[in-house]
């Protein structure tokens, strides 16, 4: 004897395992520590005492001289290294059979750091364009962020990284101009967050993307950024030490882009 086939018993089969693909609730223990870290820091640029732009440090750059017409040549030309970076990335990106998520918006955030702080450097004096040289560093951080979180939790949580502080990123940067709290959460906790993913075992199927190398590049800019007066000096005024730093925070790319597979 035929028996109908039952709807609700079908319909019960197939849709655990639709449901379980479309949902966005199981979370990976390593994507739930990422996120409480992030809600963390959330909390503290909000809330966190404001420090007035005057409680920042303005830099005195100590290589002032003119080449070609282009005042502070050094620091200004200098930049040119984020422009090569960032075009090469893009291009070796365009090749690339797979990459992490952020590359793109790491390559994209170096060509606007160039047009940023070339714009900063031609006149350092004018505190209001640190907003511009900002900017293009939010990017650029965010994308590196992206990339650490794809390589050592998930592709979703690279993703997600790129996105939210791209936008944290860009706000803390606009309102660093009368409140810098934000963006010294969004500097030195995120590189606080990008250290801790860089002792986290890699996920299967990553890349490979050596994140300390990156790291290594940004602490010697950091720290040819501290002797900008003791390295021109020392090299008897070749060159500066904020000059330097330009080209080591522009080489942080090439362990991102050396490891880019063609298609």
């Amino acid at each position: 004897m035929l028996r109908a086939n039952n709807p609700a018993r079908e319909t019960g089969a197939t849709l655990p395992s639709v449901s379980r693909r479309l949902s966005f609730s199981g979370l990976q223990a390593r994507e739930s520590y990422l996120l409480a870290a992030l809600f963390v820091l959330m909390l503290v640029a909000l809330f966190a005492p404001a420090m007035p732009a005057s409680a920042w440090h303005i830099p005195q750059f100590v290589d002032t001289r003119t080449w070609l017409g282009v005042p502070n040549a050094g620091d200004v030309l200098s930049n040119l290294a984020f422009l090569a970076m960032g075009i090469w990335g893009l291009v070796k990106l365009r090749a690339s059979r797979d990459a992490p998520a952020g590359a793109g918006c790491l390559f994209v955030g170096l060509i606007l750091t160039c047009i940023g702080s070339c714009f900063y450097h031609l006149a350092p004096d004018a505190p209001q364009r640190l907003v511009a040289d900002r900017l293009g560093m939010a990017v650029a951080f965010a994308g590196f962020l992206g990339i650490a979180a794809d390589e050592r939790i998930s592709a979703r949580a690279g993703r997600a990284v790129v996105v939210l502080v791209t936008v944290a990123g860009l706000l803390a940067a606009w309102v660093a101009y009368e409140n810098l709290t934000p963006w010294v959460v969004v500097q030195f906790g995120g590189m606080a967050l990008a250290v801790g993913l860089a002792l986290t075992r890699p996920r299967p199927g990553a890349l490979g993307v050596p994140l300390g190398g990156v790291m290594f590049f940004y602490v010697l800019a950091k720290l040819f950024e501290l002797g900008d007066e003791t390295i021109f000096e020392a090299t008897g005024h070749i060159v500066s030490g904020h000059t330097l730093k330009h080209l080591a925070a522009a080489l942080a790319a090439w362990p991102v882009i050396r490891t880019l597979r063609k298609s």
